[in-house]
């Protein structure tokens, strides 16, 4: 956990008297000071190990921001990497926040304690018959929160007209959805065989939605048009940047409302009662002061972690989740890291790498990946875990150990509880995620 090194990357190497000239910052765009640093490789805090294009991606994050750090389970990203946190100064990347904005972790603790009497296999099936699973779909309980306050926000009059309301009943109908790839809702059992319940998901398309479109306009495009992924950094004192933060928080509030009217049906399923909830967004950004400044931090598949605030961090579907909090006696590690930490145990194996490569017009496999069905339910059964859903692309061996992670953020965390999985539900394998992140 050293002061940020990218000197595998072969960057030219200066001295203290080669730093850059008020007139080469003035001919770059960068700061004198933080051009030299960038020079010199040193960009920001960085946790555990990663690869050179994920390290790469971060020194370009760097150039615009003022601050930037990389958690422990951070990898390549659009743009910008998976466990990256940005500060800047009243700007807003589009691209960091990412294409499902405010995606994150929920977790109910329940008053039911684990018995030999709970069947575990049937609460699977209910929960996978009970919810919507996979992309596109429509809630299909009757008491989805589809009233919420939320979809008479002013915001929504950042929507162009003629595709607002379009957009507002498609974001009413996938309410409450948990869409695919590693979004899940898990049963999990603690220390002391205390049950919690565990959801991982976004804003769903209406994140999706905002996200491209303001890329687009970004670009000098019109909403509804396709554009390439670009960093589409917003100014908040100008128009666009303060229609686009406007969303981002309805979508932020989207996706409160969604974590918890699921985790909240599965309790009222089991015949619980909450006893505590744990709740937090890890793609968003938040003005927040640091280094004395005010400064908007994005965290992207990065949880916020100041001293005391808990957080809910999921393993992979073989592996252990915790409940942990920011350590309460602050460290100058917990300051170069914005006060952020990891939000699951990072991946080490692309979905294609993992899976294959599948020709999804015609359901069939072209290519095979690393992980074989065999491997993946021979780790599950050694875990205790009732899979419903989920494919080879979210096989635990396709990510870190989350107990490796968090060791590597060192004293920034406290582990509270460390939760182990016993019902896991997913879409079914093979579902396309459109969502980048």
């Amino acid at each position: 956990m050293t002061h940020l090194s990218l000197a595998r990357e072969a960057i030219p190497v200066a001295s203290a008297l080669d730093a850059p000239s008020d007139s080469e910052a003035a001919r770059t765009g960068i700061p004198s000071r933080r051009r030299y640093l960038i020079l010199m490789g040193e960009v920001g805090k960085i946790f555990g190990d990663h690869d050179e294009a994920t390290l790469r991606q971060l020194r370009e994050v760097s150039r615009e921001a003022e601050h930037v750090a990389l958690m422990a389970d951070g990898h390549l990203g659009y743009i910008m990497p998976i466990g990256g946190v940005a500060a800047y100064r009243d700007k807003v990347s589009v691209a960091g926040v990412g294409f499902d904005i405010a995606c994150g972790n929920a977790a109910i603790r329940t008053d039911i304690v684990l018995s030999d009497d709970l069947n575990l296999t049937a609460l699977a099936d209910e929960i996978s018959e009970l919810l919507s699973f996979g992309i596109g779909r429509s809630n299909r309980a009757s008491d989805a929160p589809t009233e919420h306050p939320l979809f008479e926000s002013e915001a929504w009059e950042a929507v162009p007209a003629s595709h607002r309301e379009e957009l507002r009943e498609r974001a009413r109908d996938q309410l409450g959805t948990v869409g695919s790839g590693n979004h899940y809702v898990d049963v999990l059992a603690d220390e002391q065989n205390r049950l919690w319940i565990g959801v991982h998901f976004g804003s769903r398309g209406l994140g999706h939605t905002i996200a491209s479109n303001f890329m687009a306009l970004a670009q000098g495009r019109k909403w509804g048009e396709r554009v390439r992924e670009a960093p589409s950094l917003l100014l908040l004192s100008d128009e666009l940047g303060a229609a686009y933060w406007q969303l981002m928080n309805l979508a932020g509030e989207y996706a409160y409302v969604g974590r918890e009217w699921v985790a909240r049906k599965v309790l009222r399923l089991m015949g619980g009662t909450e006893e505590e909830l744990v709740h937090n967004h890890h793609n968003f950004a938040w003005r927040e002061e640091h280094f004395g400044e005010e400064l908007i931090v994005v965290r992207k598949g990065a949880t916020p972690a100041f001293p005391g605030q808990k957080g809910f961090v999921g393993g992979s579907m073989g592996d252990d989740s915790v409940i942990l909090q920011g350590a309460t006696e602050v460290t100058e590690e917990q300051r170069q890291a914005l006060f952020s930490t990891v939000h699951g145990a990072g991946r080490v194996m692309s979905r294609t790498e993992a899976a294959g490569k599948w020709d999804r017009r015609r359901r069939v496999r072209r290519k095979p990946g690393r992980i074989t069905p065999e491997m993946m339910n021979r780790w599950l059964e050694r875990k205790g875990v009732i899979l419903r859903g989920g494919g080879l692309d979210e096989a635990p061996q396709a990510y870190r150990r989350l107990k490796d992670v968090l060791k590597q953020q060192g004293a920034t965390i406290e582990v509270l509880h460390t939760l182990r999985p016993l019902v896991v539900v997913m879409a079914g394998a093979n579902e396309f995620d459109p969502y980048k992140d």
